[in-house]
């Protein structure tokens, strides 16, 4: 009776280790894609800056399909969060501003007109940022709200041409703690309303109490 038991015990350990290694490894995450196009899509302008200006004989095709196939996937994504569709959306929109210009420089070369176009074309387009407000009860524990005025706020300086490396969200989250807090000291708001605009081409963050 004990070897038929240690032999149902031995059994259980081989098919809980064959269970064990059949489960796939995790793959890249969200946030690994929307890095990875946003790459790619600075590959991109720097191959069509290469192609305009002669260095190349053909449009960097295979990576604007690349660059499309992997915006569609994760367009497609519905598990995307707040500040994560956010990301994508404004990937999106600065793709397709450089794509119209792309369209537009490769229809001038063919009608004769490409010398002037070719120039432009080395000139980083921005895509035009529209202004963001949020709503946020508890500024330190929503982080998720508190995320999406930190993506508006660092894409609102891409637009601008200001380096956001400088701001990490850790660093924006405790700013936005301490002007809550001194905002809170004398009025005691239920809420707080943050907005991020671009204003004669200069970034503008405004915090208030939602009386």
């Amino acid at each position: 009776m004990a070897s038929k038991d240690s032999k149902l015990t031995r059994l259980a350990r081989e098919r809980s280790a064959r269970s064990r290694s059949s489960v796939p490894e995790s793959g890249p995450t969200i946030e690994d894609h929307l890095a990875r196009i946003e790459e790619d899509i600075r590959r991109l302008k720097v191959e069509y800056d290469i192609y305009f200006n002669g260095g190349s004989k053909r449009p960097p095709y295979d990576t604007k399909m690349r660059v499309e196939s992997q915006l569609k996937r994760l367009g497609d994504d519905r598990t995307l969060s707040f500040g994560q569709r956010y990301h994508y959306n404004s990937l999106a929109t600065r793709y397709s501003s450089f794509r119209e210009m792309w369209r537009r420089t490769l229809q001038d070369r063919e009608e004769g007109r490409g010398t002037a176009a070719s120039r432009a074309v080395t000139r980083e387009v921005r895509p035009t940022f529209e202004r963001s407000e949020f709503t946020c009860a508890d500024v330190r524990h929503d982080v998720r709200t508190v995320k999406g005025v930190y993506d508006a706020l660092i894409e609102a300086k891409r637009s601008c041409g200001e380096d956001p490396r400088d701001l990490s969200f850790a660093k924006f989250h405790r700013l936005v703690m301490e002007r809550t807090e001194a905002l809170k000291e004398n009025l005691r708001p239920n809420r707080m309303i943050f907005s991020v605009a671009v204003e004669n081409g200069h970034v503008s963050f405004k915090a208030k109490v939602d009386k």
